[in-house]
C-alpha cells in the first residue's frame, strides 16, 4: 500500500509540473509532453497493480483509442481546436459516468454507503459534462446556432432537475430498493445529461471561454469522483488535479468577462437591450475611413510604437501569418511592436496564443492585459484584427448589456486605431461597438487574410 501511495504522489506530481509548464508559451510544448507520458504511465501501472495488464481487450481499446485520438489531433485546424477541446472535455465525463454505471450493475450489492454515493455524484458530473461538452462543441461547429437559446423558467426548471436527481441518488445509495437500482440510476444520468443540454444549450459565444474551462474543471471532477467509487487513490488524484485547475482557469475567465460564476450557472446574464443607448456603427465605415485622411500604410509607416490586438475574427480568416509578416515589415522599419492578448479573445482561453505562436510570433511579444493595458495611452498605433467585445468601450456604460463592466482591452485611449474587421456588425455580445465612431479610429472592413495581404504588399512597395 505505501508503494501505491508514493508511486500515486510521484506520477501526480509529475502531471502538476506539466501544468505548470502549460502556464508560460515558452514550455507548453514540454508540459504537454510531460503530462502525457505521465498519465499513460499513470495507466499502465494501475493496469499492473489490478494485474490486469496482460487482458488483450484492454489493449486493443488503447491502441484504438491512441490512433482515433492521434488521427483527430493531427487533422484538427487550429481554429477548430476549442471544438476538440469541448468534445476531449464531454469524453471524459462520459467515460467516467459509463464506468459508475457499470459499477453499480455489476457490483452494487458490495458496494457501502459511500461507494454507492459517489457512483450517483459520478453519474451526475459525468453525464451532465457530457452532453454540455456535446452542445459546447456543436455550437463551435456551427453545427446549431451559436447564439444563446432562451428557455422559459430555466432556474426553476433547472432547480427541479437538481432535487429529482438527488432525490433518486440519495435513494439508490441507501439499501431501501436493491432491486431498482439500476433503473433509478439510468434515470440519474438520464435527468444529469438534460441538465447538461439545457445549461450548455442557452450560451452564447461571449459565455463560451467561461463554459469550456468549467466544464473542464466537471470532466476531472467526474473523474475524481468516480475514483472513490472504484477505490483508486491514482484516479481521485488526478482527477482533482484537473478539476482544481480547471475551476482556477473558470476564476480567470470569470474575472476577466467580470462575471459571477453563479450567473453563469444559472443563466442570469442577459442580452443587449433593444432600447440601448449605444449608438449602431453600421453604415459609417465610409465615414469613419475618411476622418483620418492617412491612409492605413501611412498610419503604419508613420508609427514608433504598436500594438496588435488579435480576436476570433483573425482565427476565422486563418490571418495569424499575415499578422506576422505584418510585424516584421513594422519592426524592420524600427517600430517597437507588442501584441495585446485579451483573457477571453477567441472562444477558449489562450486560443490566440496558440495561433500567435504557431505563425513564429516571439513567446515574449505577447503581453496579457493586466501588463499592456496601461500602455495604449502612449501608444502611436493600435492594429486591431477581428476582435469586437474584447476592445469595446460600450463596456463602461453600456448597462443592461452582457459585457457591462468587462474589463477591456484600453484600444480607444491610443493615438490612433486602425481595425480589420470583417464588418462592423456586433460581437457575440450582442452590443454595437462605439469605438468604430470614434474620431482617431479608421475601418477597413473585409476578410483580415485579404485585407492584411494587401495592407503588407503596400508595406513593402513603400520601404
Amino acid at each position: 500500500m505505501n508503494e501505491t501511495y508514493i508511486i500515486s504522489v510521484t506520477l501526480s506530481g509529475l502531471i502538476l509540473l506539466g501544468i505548470k509548464y502549460m502556464s508560460s508559451p515558452r514550455t507548453a510544448v514540454q508540459g504537454n509532453r510531460l503530462a502525457a507520458i505521465s498519465m499513460f504511465a499513470a495507466i499502465l501501472y494501475v493496469l499492473y497493480r489490478n494485474e490486469i495488464i496482460q487482458v488483450p481487450l484492454l489493449w486493443v481499446a488503447i491502441a484504438a483509442g491512441g490512433v482515433v485520438g492521434y488521427l483527430m489531433a493531427v487533422r484538427v485546424t487550429m481554429i477548430k481546436m476549442p471544438q476538440m477541446v469541448a468534445l476531449l472535455n464531454g469524453c471524459g465525463g462520459g467515460a467516467s459516468a459509463l464506468v459508475a454505471l457499470i459499477e453499480i450493475i455489476e457490483r452494487s450489492a458490495q458496494m457501502d454507503f459511500s461507494m454507492r454515493a459517489s457512483s450517483q455524484l459520478a453519474l451526475l458530473v459525468g453525464g451532465a459534462t457530457l452532453s454540455g461538452s456535446l452542445i459546447a462543441s456543436a455550437k463551435l461547429n456551427l453545427l446549431i446556432s451559436q447564439k444563446p437559446v432562451v428557455i422559459p423558467y430555466y432556474n426553476p426548471v433547472s432547480r427541479t432537475l437538481l432535487v429529482a436527481i438527488g432525490a433518486l441518488a440519495i435513494v439508490s445509495s441507501t439499501y431501501l430498493f436493491p432491486e431498482a437500482i439500476v433503473l433509478m440510476s439510468a434515470l440519474v444520468v438520464s435527468l444529469a445529461v438534460v441538465l447538461g443540454i439545457i445549461f450548455a444549450i442557452r450560451v452564447g459565444g461571449a459565455d463560451m471561454p467561461i463554459t469550456i474551462s468549467l466544464l473542464n474543471a466537471c470532466s476531472g471532477l467526474a473523474a475524481a469522483i468516480l475514483g472513490f467509487t472504484i477505490s483508486e487513490p491514482l484516479l481521485v488524484a488526478v482527477g482533482a488535479i484537473v478539476g482544481a485547475s480547471g475551476l482556477i482557469l473558470t476564476k480567470i475567465m470569470c474575472s476577466a468577462m467580470s462575471r459571477s460564476l453563479s450567473s453563469v450557472l444559472q443563466g442570469t446574464t442577459v442580452m443587449p437591450d433593444k432600447g440601448s443607448a449605444v449608438k449602431s456603427a453600421s453604415g459609417q465605415a465610409a465615414l469613419i475611413n475618411s476622418k483620418q485622411g492617412i491612409a492605413p500604410v501611412g498610419l503604419l509607416r508613420n508609427a514608433q510604437s504598436v500594438i496588435i490586438v488579435p480576436g476570433y475574427g483573425m482565427a476565422a480568416a486563418q490571418a495569424q501569418v499575415h499578422v506576422k509578416k505584418i510585424m516584421d515589415l513594422l519592426e524592420q522599419g524600427g517600430a517597437d511592436v507588442k501584441f495585446a492578448i485579451h483573457p477571453v479573445a477567441g472562444r477558449m482561453p489562450g486560443h490566440m496564443n496558440v495561433l500567435l505562436a504557431e505563425a513564429d510570433v516571439p513567446y515574449e511579444k505577447l503581453c496579457e492585459m493586466s501588463e499592456i493595458n496601461h500602455r495604449f495611452r502612449d501608444t502611436d498605433l493600435v492594429l486591431v484584427v477581428g476582435a469586437s467585445d474584447v476592445i469595446n468601450p460600450a463596456a463602461n456604460t453600456a448597462e443592461g448589456t452582457p459585457i457591462y463592466g468587462m474589463p477591456v482591452l484600453n484600444v480607444a485611449e491610443a493615438r490612433h486605431v486602425l481595425i480589420y474587421n470583417l464588418d462592423t456588425k456586433p460581437g457575440y455580445s450582442g452590443v454595437e461597438n462605439t469605438l468604430y465612431a470614434m474620431p482617431h479610429v479608421s475601418l477597413v472592413l473585409g476578410n483580415a487574410a485579404v485585407t492584411l495581404d494587401k495592407l503588407s504588399a503596400e508595406l513593402q512597395g513603400q520601404k
